[in-house]
C-alpha cells in the first residue's frame, strides 16, 4: 500500500475523526487550541486513491534561542498501527517533520499491550512479594503490541521512559478503565467493590446531589482544584487553562467537555472535568473539598459520570492515569485503590517513544529536562 502525507485542514481532520469509532481527546483538533504554548499542524495518510486513511495532530515545541523543535504527537498518531508495512506510515511522518525544523520526534501509539481485572490486581496488593503491577500476571496480553514494539525498535525509535500517572506533560502508559460494551448498568454497579457500593448509598441516603456545571461554574470549579493541589501537593493550572479548555473543546463538538458537582445541603464538595470523543469517556481532572468526605461526594460524582457515559452509548469509561505501584506506602497507591473499586481494569500502552533526528539536540534536550 502506497501512502502520501500532507498537511491537511482542521476540517479534514476532525471529519476523519468523527468517521471512528474513538480517538484520543489528545488527537482532536482542537486540543491544539488548549496547548497555546505550541505550534501545531494537522497531518493527513492518504492511500493511492487519494483516501484519507489516518490523521496526526503534531505538536511543536520550540528550542530556546534556536529556530529548531521538538515534535509531539500525543497518544497518537491515528493510524493502522498493526500495518505490516508499518515503516510506510512513519516514515514519511519522519521526512515531514525533519522539513519542518524538528530535531526530534515523541509519539505515543494507542496500542495496549496487557490488561488485568479488578480481582487479579487485589490478589497483588495482597501478595507483599508484589510490588508492581508487571509483577503481577496480565489477564489479558496482545501479543500484535509486541510486534509494534519490536518494528518500532528496528527503525530506530526509543522507548521513553514511563510518564508515571500522567503528571506533568507526558501522557500515561498506565491507565484504569471501566468497559462499558455488551454490559448492562446493573453488570457495571455489580462489579464494585462492597465499598465503593455501600458509599454511594451512603452520598444517596445523605442527599449528595451530582449537577452538570456551566462555564461560569469554572471559578467555583477552580477553588476546589486549589484545594485539592495543596492537599495532594502539585502545582495546579490556572482558571484560564479549563476556560481556554472548556471554549475550544466545546467550540469543535458542544458535548466534548462536561464538569461535574457533588453537593451536599448545597455546598459543592467535590467536582470533576469529562472528555467525550466516539465511544470514549474520560474522567479528566478531579477536584475536592477538605470537608464533607464523609457523606462520599466524589463516589456520587463517579458513579454519576458513568452513568450519563453509558446512556451517551460510550463503550469505555476511562479513569486516566495510575502508577505501576501496588506498595501500599507509595503516595500514588490511594489513587490505584481508589480507581480499582469501580471493577474495570488495569490497562498499559506500550508507552511514548522518541526517534532524535538530531542526536546531539536530542541529547541536550534530555540534560535540559532532567533539571527542571
Amino acid at each position: 500500500m502506497s501512502l502520501t502525507l500532507r498537511t491537511i485542514s482542521r476540517e479534514q481532520h476532525l471529519a476523519y475523526i468523527q468517521s471512528l469509532p474513538s480517538a484520543s481527546h489528545c488527537q482532536v483538533p482542537a486540543w491544539a487550541d488548549v496547548k497555546t504554548e505550541w505550534r501545531s499542524e494537522n497531518l493527513g495518510w492518504f492511500d493511492r486513491n487519494d483516501q484519507l486513511v489516518g490523521a496526526g495532530l503534531v505538536l511543536y515545541r520550540q528550542l530556546p534561542k534556536i529556530k529548531r523543535y521538538l515534535a509531539y504527537l500525543p497518544e497518537g498518531p491515528v493510524i493502522d498501527w498493526y500495518a505490516p508495512n508499518l515503516d510506510d506510515w512513519l516514515q514519511p511522518m519522519l521526512a515531514h517533520l525533519r522539513n519542518q525544523g524538528a530535531f526530534s520526534v515523541k509519539m505515543g501509539p494507542p496500542v495496549v499491550i496487557r490488561r488485568w481485572d479488578a480481582p487479579a490486581i487485589k490478589a497483588g496488593i495482597q501478595d507483599p512479594d508484589v510490588k508492581r503491577l508487571r509483577d503481577v500476571q496480565a489477564t489479558h496480553v496482545e501479543p500484535r503490541a509486541f510486534e509494534v514494539s519490536d518494528r518500532l525498535r528496528k527503525m530506530g525509535w526509543q522507548q521513553g521512559e514511563d510518564g508515571g500517572a500522567g503528571f506533568g506533560d507526558v501522557q500515561p502508559r498506565y491507565v484504569y478503565q471501566v468497559p462499558l460494551a455488551n454490559r448492562s448498568l446493573d453488570d457495571v454497579l455489580k462489579g464494585f467493590n462492597q465499598l465503593w457500593r455501600r458509599n454511594i448509598k451512603k452520598a444517596e441516603k445523605a442527599g449528595v446531589e451530582v449537577v452538570q456545571g456551566r462555564y461560569e461554574d469554572l471559578e467555583e470549579w477552580q477553588r476546589l482544584y486549589e484545594i485539592t493541589a495543596v492537599r495532594d501537593r502539585f502545582r495546579p493550572r490556572p482558571l484560564s487553562y479549563f476556560q481556554r479548555m472548556w471554549t475550544v473543546l466545546n467550540n469543535e463538538d458542544p458535548n466534548r467537555m462536561r464538569l461535574y458537582f457533588a453537593r451536599h445541603n448545597g455546598v459543592n464538595l467535590s467536582a470533576a472535568t469529562m472528555l467525550v470523543v466516539g465511544g470514549h469517556v474520560w474522567y479528566s481532572y478531579g477536584a475536592s473539598d477538605n470537608i464533607g468526605r464523609e457523606v462520599r461526594p466524589s463516589n456520587a460524582m463517579q458513579w454519576r459520570m458513568l452513568r450519563d457515559a453509558y446512556a451517551m452509548g460510550a463503550t469505555v469509561y476511562d479513569l486516566r492515569g495510575i502508577s505501576d505501584s501496588l506498595d501500599e506506602t507509595d503516595h500514588l497507591f490511594g489513587l490505584i485503590q481508589f480507581k480499582v473499586g469501580t471493577g474495570g481494569e488495569a490497562v498499559e500502552y506500550i508507552g511514548e517513544w522518541d526517534f532524535p533526528l538530531n542526536k546531539l539536540l536530542h541529547k541536550a534536550l534530555d540534560i535540559y529536562m532532567s533539571r527542571r
